[in-house]
């Protein structure tokens, strides 16, 4: 939301100009607001970019009118001066008032708004500028006397704040609609607070904590793990000298406009339009748990379990009955005293410990330390009204003295919370820890994980028997790490549940087929539409790969990735769950010279964005450092909104060294066309592996054409052609014309321009994935030179690799690979 200061002084010899023009001029459109120049009904003021314009405007549904300023159109209202005293007709008009100050008047001329500043001048005019901040000005001075910056609606554009003084106790706060069809304020605001460590919060009725952010440590919210690539690139914080402390962000690009807003349901909406053409309209999504104090004090949310409530370790309901009910706010009470008190001589006996809860939303009014991690544990230890800690590097450390209210567990991001815990319930070695959690297990009747546990162990036994393959193809985890990762809470489906739900794998319901077997399509018995994952017995790689992708995936979660809904290991079936996505996958379309059609650049920028933001997830957000190696147009599903989805992670790997290649050199997997050359040829792959199937993906959905099927007279692949192209500065001819708009040109050679540095030769020459999702947003804005590619042109496949084509375009919901050089 925010927010450079706006410019304070405003040339009088501008204001002559304009005056001049204005005594010339019969237009229906005015430059600025005078004393003696209304704005009336059907009358605008445009900025001098001609993007905003300040106008008298009727939302849908409603017969009031507001004066408001809009980008482009009214569509895109970003402000409203009378959003709570409406004109009843056209009859109302704008102006400057004797007193200077800007106000709106109906026909009977009674003030209905005014900007309401105390203020001697009697010669004032109101500009909008390019930012789409109107300002009020004293003529005579050029000092500014308002802004429309400083006192927001329910939208914040760039260059606007969201701000606080904890000195004044003044604030710049957001409201939300009450509807769509009615601006007037809403319920929900948005407002800075916790000064020390700030956080953006959401307030309902301006009073009651709806949902908050958590402290800003520098790169995102610690609260919102899911605001760290779609939102925040441009985001900072600052300080004015006066002590205000406030939240901005900006754009890179002069042709990006931005509008984040609060929508009258209390969440944030985000809309990003490039050179006039609307390309991002997300909203962020929340669950129940992203409520402020959904479980109540010392109560924990996790989305993914259910209930959604738990106590933390030595706590219970307060409230059991309430509890029962699913109503948690009452929250927890301990049931287990703690045993920190101080001896005779003053001095903390430490007979409590701390038990460490990984991915946390740190709790609300933390405190805060100067020192280290270990200072900031020795002094939790010894301060026995310490009931919890936690470190960041940015931040610090930060603890807490009182009640633990709105936690929640992540999937991935967060903090390690360190809650202090009576001796008793601390379990020091896995032994006990294990004992513990099956007696637990037992007791809570939890029969569904003691049969995963089995059925996962099972699978183990045959999974692990097959490394003995002399292919020795070296694992990243160690026995005990990999069988533990399988132990995931993963939904278990019964194989008859599933055979229903396929009309017992019926060919009408086949999706596709890959190495691992059948994907079929199904429908359980509340509606939900699914992809089933079977893996064919007479498979020679199938086993490995379902074991690899139940290890990977159910440690995911990514709005683009696909999701893992659950597995069923019954007998010698083996079968994954995913969610079932409307529109296949890519290469059903951007390979298909109708579906193409479809994909205008607005829908094909989206897809590229969202897989390098999938991408980003695994190499750098994700809890598991994650390499997938197999990348490509048919692993990459499209829901019914053509958003992109990773999928197959088959033959990925969980990557523990550093950016160093991991040498795997007796069997190569993946698909030739996508492997970068150190990785085709010699066996080592990196995060730039995954860099370099990027960039073919991204000239592939460009040009509509595939890598390895591109043929000319010099028998170049498409990645070769492209740099040809380069060289002789005719780039533009490899684009797709269903997408050769002249309006989108440069949005798109900027993406060719990006593709080529993905697939440079040299791997060190490659951006890495953060880099790429700065430079497709714009935040980075010059790029350089690509350097020569890899696979100039196309490659004969080595003679001691199988290949296996594709008879067809993949039409596959959950898709594996096609089998070409695994």
């Amino acid at each position: 939301m925010g927010f450079l200061s706006h410019t304070n002084y405003f040339p009088i010899t501008t204001l002559l100009i304009f005056s001049t023009f204005y005594s010339c001029s019969n237009s229906s459109s005015i430059h600025a607001i005078t004393s003696t120049r209304f704005l009336k009904n059907n009358e605008t003021i445009t900025s001098n970019n001609t993007n905003l314009k300040l106008g008298f405007y009727t939302p849908s549904n409603s017969t009031n009118r507001y004066l408001a300023i809009w980008y482009l159109s009214q569509s895109y209202v970003i402000w409203i001066a009378n959003r709570d005293q409406p004109l009843q007709d056209s009859s109302g008009f704008a102006t400057i008032h004797k007193d200077g100050n800007l106000v709106i008047m109906n026909g009977q001329n009674i003030i209905i708004w005014s900007s309401n500043v105390s203020t001697n001048s009697t010669n004032s005019t109101a500009e909008l500028h390019d930012s789409g901040n109107l300002v009020l000005y004293d003529v005579i001075s050029g000092q500014s006397l308002w802004d429309s910056f400083s006192h927001p609606t329910d939208a914040a554009v760039p260059t606007m704040r969201v701000a606080s003084n904890p000195n004044t106790g003044k604030k710049i706060e957001y409201v939300s609609r009450k509807s769509d069809s009615d601006p007037s304020s809403g319920f929900f605001s948005v407002s800075l607070e916790r000064l020390d460590t700030p956080e953006v919060f959401f307030w309902y009725n301006k009073t009651r904590p709806h949902w908050r952010t958590g402290p800003w440590n520098g790169r995102f919210f610690l609260g919102t793990p899911r605001l760290t690539t779609e939102y925040l690139y441009g985001w900072r914080f600052d300080h004015d000298s006066d002590g205000t402390i406030y939240v901005t962000y900006s754009v890179a690009d002069p042709n990006d406009f931005g509008i984040l807003s609060i929508i009258p349901s209390g969440t944030l909406k985000l809309v990003r339009i490039l050179n006039k053409v609307e390309y991002v309209n997300l909203e962020v999504d929340q669950n129940e748990c992203d409520f402020y104090g959904a479980c109540g004090a010392f109560g924990s949310c996790d989305n993914s379990t259910i209930p959604i409530c738990s106590c933390l370790k030595g706590f219970e309901p307060k409230n059991s009955v309430e509890w029962n009910m699913k109503n948690w706010t009452s929250g927890c009470v301990r049931n287990v005293a703690l045993q920190c008190e101080n001896s005779s001589n003053g001095s903390v006996v430490e007979q409590d410990g701390f038990l460490v809860y990984h991915n946390m939303k740190v709790p609300d009014l933390l405190e805060r330390l100067n020192g280290d991690q270990n200072k900031c544990r020795d002094y939790c230890s010894k301060n026995c009204s310490c009931l919890a800690y936690a470190y960041d590097s940015y931040i610090g450390c930060m603890y807490w003295s009182k009640d633990l209210i709105d936690l929640q567990q992540f999937p991935y991001g967060g903090v390690d919370l360190y809650i202090r815990t009576p001796h008793s319930l601390l379990i020091t070695d896995e032994k006990g820890r294990g004992k513990k959690a099956l007696i637990i297990a037992i007791t809570a009747g939890a029969i569904g994980i003691i049969t995963l546990v089995v059925c996962a162990y099972i699978l183990w036994q045959k999974w692990t028997s097959k490394q003995t393959d002399t292919r020795g193809q070296p694992q990243n985890l160690s026995s005990g790490e990999q069988k533990q990762t399988t132990l995931e809470e993963l939904p278990l489906f019964e194989f008859e549940q599933l055979a229903t739900a396929t009309n017992d794998f019926h060919l009408s319901n086949m999706l596709g087929k890959g190495g691992f077997g059948p994907v079929y399509k199904g429908k359980l018995e509340n509606g939900q539409e699914i992809a089933v994952k079977r893996l064919a017995k007479a498979s020679t790689q199938g086993l490995e790969e379902f074991m690899n992708e139940v290890v990977v995936i159910s440690k995911l979660q990514h709005r683009n990735l696909v999701r893992l809904l659950g597995c069923c290991i019954e007998g010698d079936e083996q079968m994954l769950v995913y969610e079932f996505m409307q529109n296949k996958s890519l290469d059903a379309f951007i390979f298909d010279p109708l579906q193409r059609k479809d994909l205008d650049w607005k829908k094909r920028f989206n897809i590229i964005e969202g897989i390098a933001r999938g991408i980003l997830y695994l190499h750098r957000d994700s809890r598991l450092r994650i390499i997938h190696r197999d990348l490509k147009a048919s692993n990459i599903l499209l829901d019914d909104q053509m958003n992109p989805k990773i999928s197959d992670f088959g033959l990925a790997r969980i990557f523990k060294g550093s950016d160093d290649y991991e040498v795997n050199t007796k069997r190569v997997v993946g698909t030739y066309g996508y492997m970068p050359p150190e990785y085709a040829m010699e066996g080592l792959f990196s995060e730039k592996s995954d860099v370099y199937s990027f960039g073919v993906l991204l000239l592939e959905i460009v040009s509509g054409r595939k890598n390895t099927s591109f043929y000319n007279d010099d028998s170049l692949s498409l990645v070769g052609f492209a740099w040809k192209q380069w060289n002789e500065e005719k780039i533009a001819s490899i684009i797709d014309p269903e997408i050769n708009d002249p309006s989108f040109e440069n949005s798109i050679l900027r993406c060719i321009h990006i593709g080529l540095l993905c697939v440079q030769e040299l791997t060190k020459e490659r951006p890495a994935i953060s880099t790429v999702v700065l430079m497709l947003i714009s935040e980075i804005t010059q790029l350089p030179p690509p350097k020569k590619v890899a696979f100039v042109h196309k490659e004969s496949l080595p003679c001691s690799t199988s290949s296996q084509k594709s008879q067809s375009v993949s039409n596959n919901n959950v898709t594996l690979s096609e089998v070409e050089g695994r």
